[in-house]
């Protein structure tokens, strides 16, 4: 009897690689997923993709999990032992006297505990974070990590597209763990105490300040 030899290439490793994804960027659909590979140097189309995506449980879930089901934990990280080398981001928000809402983009070093820039405006979205990011990278020099929790503008594909195009691993917190970025956590909670609830501003003034605090 004659029997047919498949003759496609194993894709454990393809596997391995999508749950990697997945893991990390927990709010990213299997289209995403393939332009991730794509850039990678995976010569797949986006059909082969969405199979293995489908065949692995992955798929995205719109309703929220109850607060029993257990989170996935992530990798262990390492300590930073360099500056520039881990950066932790966040929102800090507030008003001004005449009650006009505003967001404030606070940035960490993890090792040194300095902040390279404290950026208030009335609304932020990816491309901002973007260019704030840039113009403080231009002056310090770019970091290699950066803690972000799941924030619309941190999930942003402008964000995404800055940390690959400057070789910047984003590294996610997990949803309802704000611990995962506790450094940032710290920070704020000082820049709070120390500024925010301690003057009282009529304007923005200067738009991007540059600060020495220490968030230990």
């Amino acid at each position: 009897m004659y029997h047919y030899k498949s003759r496609r290439h194993g894709q454990a490793g393809l596997e391995e690689r999508i749950k990697a994804i997945c893991k990390t960027r927990v709010r990213y659909g299997y289209r995403r997923v393939h332009v991730l590979l794509r850039q990678e140097g995976w010569m797949i189309n986006q059909k082969r993709t969405r199979r293995i995506y489908t065949e692995l449980g992955l798929q995205l879930r719109h309703k929220a999990p109850k607060r029993r089901v257990k989170a996935k934990l992530r990798e262990d990280r390492r300590d930073a032992v360099a500056p520039n080398e881990t950066w932790a981001m966040d929102f800090v928000h507030d008003q001004l006297a005449t009650g006009a809402r505003l967001r404030v983009l606070t940035v960490v070093d993890i090792f040194s505990r300095y902040a390279p820039v404290i950026d208030p405006r009335f609304g932020y979205r990816g491309e901002d974070v973007v260019h704030t990011l840039e113009r403080v990278c231009a002056t310090v020099g770019y970091p290699k990590t950066i803690r972000v929790d799941q924030g619309s503008e941190f999930v942003s594909r402008d964000v995404d597209l800055w940390a690959y195009a400057h070789e910047v691993a984003l590294d996610f917190s997990r949803p309802g763990k704000p611990t995962d970025n506790a450094y940032i956590e710290a920070f704020n909670g000082r820049f709070r105490a120390a500024c925010l609830n301690t003057h009282w501003f009529l304007t923005l003034g200067k738009r991007a300040l540059t600060a020495t605090a220490s968030a230990a």
